[in-house]
């Protein structure tokens, strides 16, 4: 069996998620895997990204920012401890 990787994420898991599964509404505390999941339930098609914005009050930049770091970078990217280390600069 092949192993998913940083950027490929298990398929098996998106196929499977539903709307009770992602992060409440009201999300205050936004750990790296609730960023996940709302990237993963976007690209899955369970949730637009308009519905992921207005839900989580996200700008599209905040959301296009997650996706980026979780493709380049893997889970541990979304830390926001961590995130300056991957950033371009300038």
């Amino acid at each position: 069996m092949i192993e998913p990787t940083k950027n490929q994420p298990n398929q098996a898991q998106h196929s499977t998620m539903t709307l009770e599964d992602l992060p409440p509404a009201d999300t205050q505390r936004w750990v790296t895997a609730r960023k996940a999941q709302v990237v993963n339930a976007v690209r899955s098609g369970l949730i637009s990204l308009e519905e992921a914005c207005r839900r989580y009050a996200l700008s599209v930049e905040e959301f296009v920012t997650w996706q980026s770091l979780l493709d380049q970078h893997g889970i541990s990217a979304l830390r926001v401890t961590r995130a300056h280390q991957f950033r371009k600069p300038g």
